[in-house]
């Protein structure tokens, strides 16, 4: 039934638009931008959804599954906690000395070479855009979408840690903070991350000015430079609505078509150019950020009921239903885990939560 409804709504959307010290970010002013409709060719996983179709969605949802994940477990499963959890700052209350050493790691890593597991890849950084490109058709447009990005999300952060020296804890940036006008945000200012409203030119300002990218776009590659578009009428829909519309569902597939379709999309869209291809998205570094925000989003509708860390489901990219022993695999850039280990991040495998 879902797949149905689904369909019929994205006929409605057709039209709808002690280590290393950090190195210098690899920069070269003489590689030029793509053609912004050479990352609308690639290929898309997700159309994004309105939210005045995602209301109707639930509605139809709730009409034909009026029961779905309402009840507690009779018991709850008895997991290791973490004893020493860390949390997630969200980006406005995080010190400016914060933000410069997670920039400083992140540069670290584009400094370090690659692993050689990945031929596209030219640092240790595209390593882990190399794998998620490698990934893409399996790990978008399936349930497995927000359990595998988690587990990539914390993959890059223990990266960052026991590669680069990371010792702050990590951002998340609250895009309902900033609905339509991400460019008023201190992320995409000209002393952090670089500008956003450059109508797919290269980022020339920031920390990440003139990035060159070797990954992508879609399944090829193609050297490009780091380059953003910028589209308000998009990010208004990363709003506080649209996240508590995809939570309140009470089923985890129902809630991660909705977050994936939803302010996820909408966000990756509306951030535009490298960030618009699925596949190499995570090239622009602010893909971590609002994939904290997609992750916290996540983390609130787990915590609105105990059973939601104890249960799953949801089918894989083959329609395979997802059981708690479901495996999620980073080709071995981290251990290869099941869902039981990362559903609830503060146990001892992820061992982390968010500041709200």
């Amino acid at each position: 039934m879902r797949s149905g409804i689904f369909s019929a709504a994205l006929a409605v959307v057709a039209g709808v638009s002690a280590l290393p010290a950090p190195q210098e970010t690899p920069a070269s002013k003489g590689v030029a931008p793509l053609p912004l409709n050479i990352f609308d060719a690639q290929p898309k996983f997700v159309t994004p959804i309105p939210l005045e179709v995602a209301k109707e969605i639930f509605k139809e949802h709730n009409r034909t599954h009026p029961d779905e994940g309402t009840h507690e477990p009779r018991s709850i499963e008895k997991r290791a906690r973490c004893s020493n959890v860390r949390v997630r700052v969200e980006w406005d209350s995080y010190p400016d000395s914060n933000k410069q050493a997670f920039v400083d790691s992140i540069k670290c890593l584009m400094s370090r070479p690659a692993s050689g597991q990945f031929g596209q890849s030219r640092s240790r950084y595209e390593d882990l855009v190399a794998l998620h490109q490698t990934l893409t058709p399996n790990v978008h447009q399936n349930s497995k979408f927000l359990l595998w990005h988690r587990y990539l999300l914390w993959t890059f952060e223990d990266m960052l840690r026991t590669e680069c020296g990371l010792n702050v804890p990590m951002p998340w940036f609250d895009e309902t903070r900033y609905p339509g006008r991400f460019s008023t945000s201190s992320v995409f200012s000209s002393r952090w991350f670089g500008g956003i409203a450059l109508g797919g030119n290269c980022v020339r300002d920031g920390q990440f000015a003139n990035l060159n990218i070797n990954v992508g776009p879609g399944p090829g590659n193609q050297q490009h430079c780091l380059s953003r578009n910028g589209d308000g009428a998009k990010t208004a829909y990363c709003n506080s609505d649209y996240v508590n519309q995809c939570n309140a569902y009470g089923d985890f597939a129902g809630m991660a078509s909705c977050a994936e379709s939803g302010p996820h999309a909408w966000g990756h869209n509306g951030i535009g150019a490298v960030m618009s291809d699925t596949y190499g998205s995570p090239g622009d570094p602010i893909f971590w950020l609002h994939h904290a925000f997609v992750d916290r989003n996540f983390r609130i509708w787990q915590n609105m009921n105990s059973a939601r860390v104890n249960s799953i489901n949801g089918n894989d990219a083959a329609g395979n239903p997802l059981t708690l022993d479901t495996q999620v695999n980073v080709w071995g850039m981290r251990p290869t885990v099941r869902i039981r280990d990362i559903l609830d991040t503060q146990e001892t495998t992820l061992c982390y939560k968010y500041n709200y």
